[in-house]
């Protein structure tokens, strides 16, 4: 039975194709986050490094110079003003220059424009079309879960929405919703191998062996020899996918969640309770062996 205490919270996916000019790019995710808080949303998800073109595609130094600190970052700063102005959260990607160390990151901006702080990436992929390690060192800020003004959020980055330790550690950390800001699409080398569905699986995956709502954020459209597939979607606590975009679909898709309901569902379901930590200390050993 519901109360009227009960914490509802709606959140929204932003979904786009994007281009080489940073200003037409955050004027077009501003109109589709303007559109989903006037839909209601609380939380709105725009897609990894959305300023620009993924130039992660190829190892090019020139790229470097687009990296900027998180102080007075124009488009972090326009974006806190928004969310203080619609009084919502907003995680917003960006390329991080920090000294001489370049990081692919994250600021969470609270719904009365304030930076809660900065998430880096942890895991950093390398392949064609991937190159990020060319550019990115591995975060060093280890895993994030922010108080906001609505729930406990946790965000991953890309990559980073493969990995089960990073969805199980937000969750220990006390994760409402996980969400991932995504920039994925074909692979250059294998044009067969189309990642779409496990891309999903894997995230879904997340939802239901932590009882918790995930969203994820990806871009579309065709950029040098990648075509980048969207498919942006929501799933519930049970892993039910409730909104999801197409492959060439520009808008939002939301989708509201009664967290205290789940919060429930996912005591009734045992998953922590019947955690054996005592057993996993062979995940934290370099070469995933036990010792004997």
């Amino acid at each position: 039975m519901m109360t009227q205490s009960e914490r509802q919270v709606a959140i929204a996916v932003v979904q786009a194709a994007l281009n080489a000019d940073v200003a037409a790019n955050v004027a077009k995710i501003t109109d589709l986050v303007i559109k989903a808080a006037e839909q209601g949303a609380q939380i709105i998800l725009p897609p990894e490094l959305f300023e620009g073109p993924y130039f992660c595609r190829e190892e090019r130094d020139t790229f470097f110079d687009w990296a900027r600190s998180v102080e007075n970052h124009p488009t972090i700063l326009h974006f806190q003003a928004l969310a203080q102005k619609l009084n919502i959260v907003i995680p917003i990607s960006f390329f991080e220059r920090a000294g001489q160390a370049y990081y692919n990151s994250l600021a969470m901006v609270d719904a009365d424009g304030s930076l809660l702080g900065v998430y880096r990436k942890s895991h950093i992929p390398d392949g064609p079309g991937y190159e990020e390690k060319f550019y990115f060192r591995p975060g060093n800020t280890g895993f994030k879960v922010w108080s906001t003004a609505f729930c406990q959020l946790g965000v991953g980055i890309c990559w980073d929405q493969w990995f089960p330790e990073c969805a199980r550690a937000m969750m220990l950390m006390g994760a409402d919703l996980l969400l991932y800001p995504t920039a994925i699409g074909t692979e250059p080398l294998e044009p067969d191998l189309f990642t779409k569905d496990p891309w999903q699986r894997a995230m879904i995956g997340h939802a239901v062996s932590n009882v918790v709502p995930v969203a994820a954020a990806n871009r579309i459209g065709v950029e040098g020899n990648q075509t980048f597939y969207g498919h942006s979607f929501i799933a519930n606590h049970r892993g039910d996918v409730v909104a999801e975009l197409g492959d060439r679909e520009e808008g939002i898709i939301l989708a509201r969640f009664n967290l205290d309901q789940i919060r429930r569902n996912r005591a009734s379901f045992g998953f922590f309770r019947d955690r054996r930590p005592d057993l996993y200390d062979i995940l934290t050993t370099a070469d995933g062996r036990a010792s004997v």
